[in-house]
C-alpha cells in the first residue's frame, strides 16, 4: 500500500505537563498552544500527581516541568521550545520603550473616548489636554505602586530630587493630583504651578544628563523596575506637563 506523505510528514511532539487538582502548569498550557499553532501533533502526557512529576524529572534529569520532546530529542520547557520554533523570549534586561508608548497610546484613545462620550466628536483641540492629563494619571499610578523603587531611580538624575531627597517620595502625588485636577478642571490654580514646575524641573534634568553629560540612565517615569532608558521620550513627557502648565496658566491669567 502506498504511505500516506501527509501522515510521514506531520510534526509531532510529545508534552510532559502538570495538571493537577490544585495546580494546572500556566507554561504547560502556554507550550501546547505554541506547538499547536506551530502544526504539531502532541502527545499531551498531564502528571496528574506529585510523584509522576518527580519519576518524570528523574527519567528525564530535568529540575522543571513542562517538557517538550520534538523527534526523539528533548527540546526542554516553555522558553526552551519557543527558541527552537525561532521565537525567544526578549531579554528582561533590555531597554525598552514599550511600557510608556503604551501608556501614552492609552491615554490617547482614552481622551478620543472622552471627547466622544462627551461632546460625540472623535477630534476636538481638548482632547490634547485631556491626553496629557490621562497621561499623568497613568504615569502616576505606575510611580505610586512602589514609590521607595521610583524614589531610588529619580535620584541618579533629578536635579531637585538629589538636592531634597523628600521630593522623589512627593513627586508620584504631585503629577497625579495635578492630573486629575486638569481632569476635572478643579482647583486650576493650584494643578496649573504644579505641572509647570515639575515638567520644568524634570526638561531640564533630563536634557543635562542625557544631552549634556551623555549619561545612559534609566527613565523613572514608569515607576521604578523599568528599563525604559532616558532620553527624548523622557523629555516629551515633561515637555508634555510644561506646554500643559503653559497653556492653563495663559487661561488663568486671561
Amino acid at each position: 500500500m502506498p504511505k500516506d506523505t501527509a501522515t510521514d510528514t506531520a510534526k509531532r511532539a510529545t508534552l510532559y505537563r502538570m495538571v493537577m487538582p490544585d495546580h494546572l502548569c500556566p507554561s504547560g498550557l502556554k507550550a501546547k498552544d505554541l506547538l499547536e499553532r506551530e502544526g504539531y501533533e502532541i502527545d499531551d502526557r498531564p502528571l496528574r500527581d506529585r510523584a509522576e512529576t518527580d519519576a518524570l524529572k528523574a527519567e528525564l534529569d530535568v529540575k522543571t516541568t513542562p517538557q517538550v520532546i520534538i523527534d526523539g530529542t528533548r527540546i526542554g520547557g516553555y522558553d526552551a521550545l519557543r527558541a527552537h520554533v525561532g521565537k525567544p523570549l526578549p531579554d528582561p534586561k533590555a531597554t525598552t520603550y514599550r511600557p510608556v508608548l503604551a501608556i501614552f497610546a492609552v491615554a490617547a484613545l482614552m481622551a478620543v473616548a472622552l471627547s466622544w462620550r462627551v461632546d460625540g466628536l472623535l477630534l476636538q483641540w481638548q482632547v490634547v489636554p485631556w491626553f496629557v492629563a490621562i497621561a499623568m494619571c497613568l504615569l502616576g499610578i505606575q510611580k505610586l505602586q512602589d514609590v521607595e523603587r521610583f524614589s531610588t531611580m529619580f535620584l541618579t538624575y533629578d536635579l531637585l530630587a538629589r538636592r531634597w531627597v523628600r521630593y522623589g517620595y512627593i513627586y508620584p502625588y504631585l503629577e497625579t493630583g495635578a492630573g486629575l485636577l486638569m481632569l476635572a478642571g478643579a482647583l486650576l490654580w493650584l494643578a496649573v504651578p504644579v505641572m509647570l514646575v515639575i515638567g520644568t524641573i524634570g526638561a531640564v534634568s533630563v536634557f543635562k544628563a542625557v544631552y549634556l553629560d551623555k549619561r545612559e540612565l534609566k527613565c523613572a517615569c514608569v515607576g521604578g523596575g523599568s528599563n525604559v532608558p532616558l532620553g527624548f521620550v523622557s523629555l516629551s513627557e515633561n515637555l508634555a506637563m510644561m506646554g500643559m502648565g503653559l497653556w492653563g496658566l495663559s487661561r488663568l491669567i486671561a
